[in-house]
């Protein structure tokens, strides 16, 4: 079972600058990918169907980033290759979900909000505090790592003014015994539950039961008249429900009785 690890990273100024800077590249090349994908979409929908061009997959973005990306913009090869490259998976996986409509077509990001990059290659666990990553090098944690086996990959995002780290951590399934009986129940209109086990619990229906009874009450209530005869006004001038309210008012007012 996969389980996610994250913590916030112990960093000084010039490790903050190379975190920053492969933010930075993974911003730009998704930005870049996202403005092709939304100009292709564009073209394929004012021409024929000849003229359609193949929407992108991310090995197809990776390809043209190489070859007109990178070329222009020297700083792309000052951080690691996987920042742009995981960047660009995940934009043709945002727009997979979007072609699939499990969610909303992706928006261009900006620059301090959900800033975040993913590293693979040579990453090792050297301490209980201390994780080696490509191109950054050494970098220190708050927390104590999990004794596990090395990460293949991380994802290192910031938050305001902090950094984080955060990977996958495959923990062994121990399944536990079973020493109490559990049943599922399933509450229902028809009857009252029904049992895992099959069993069916009826309900007590107290308005069936009670339904004329209730019937009779009413029409019974409905024919009494305020302050007459039948509606068992008392010597006092008021009726039960009446004298009631006073008593009650009374004794507020007295601070002898307290409703919560």
């Amino acid at each position: 079972m996969l389980l996610g690890f994250k913590t916030q990273l112990k960093i000084n100024q010039t490790q903050q600058q190379q975190l920053a800077r492969h933010a930075g590249v993974a911003r730009h090349a998704y930005n870049w990918g996202h403005g092709l994908c939304l100009g292709i979409l564009s073209h394929n929908t004012h021409c024929s169907p000849e003229e359609k061009i193949k929407f992108p997959t991310a090995i197809d973005l990776h390809k043209w980033l190489n070859k007109l990306v990178k070329p222009e913009n020297p700083w792309y090869y000052e951080v690691s290759k996987c920042a742009p490259q995981y960047a660009l998976r995940n934009l043709a996986q945002g727009w997979q979900d979007c072609f699939k409509k499990k969610k909303a077509r992706p928006r261009f990001k900006k620059k301090g909000r959900q800033d975040s990059f993913t590293l693979d290659g040579t990453i090792k666990i050297l301490s209980s505090n201390k994780l080696k990553v490509p191109v950054i090098g050494c970098l220190k944690t708050y927390e104590r790592l999990p004794v596990v086996p090395d990460p293949k990959n991380v994802t290192i995002s910031r938050e305001t003014d902090r950094w984080f780290i955060s990977f996958k951590i495959d923990v062994p399934v121990s399944p536990t015994e079973k020493t109490k009986d559990v049943v599922g129940i399933d509450l229902g209109i028809k009857v009252l539950a029904t049992l895992s086990t099959g069993e069916i619990v009826k309900g007590t229906k107290s308005y069936r039961k009670h339904e004329k009874k209730l019937t009779r009450l009413q029409r019974k209530f409905s024919r009494k008249v305020f302050k007459s005869a039948n509606g068992h006004v008392g010597a006092n001038g008021r009726s039960p429900l009446q004298s009631r309210n006073f008593i009650e008012k009374s004794l507020i007012s007295e601070k002898i009785l307290y409703i919560s």
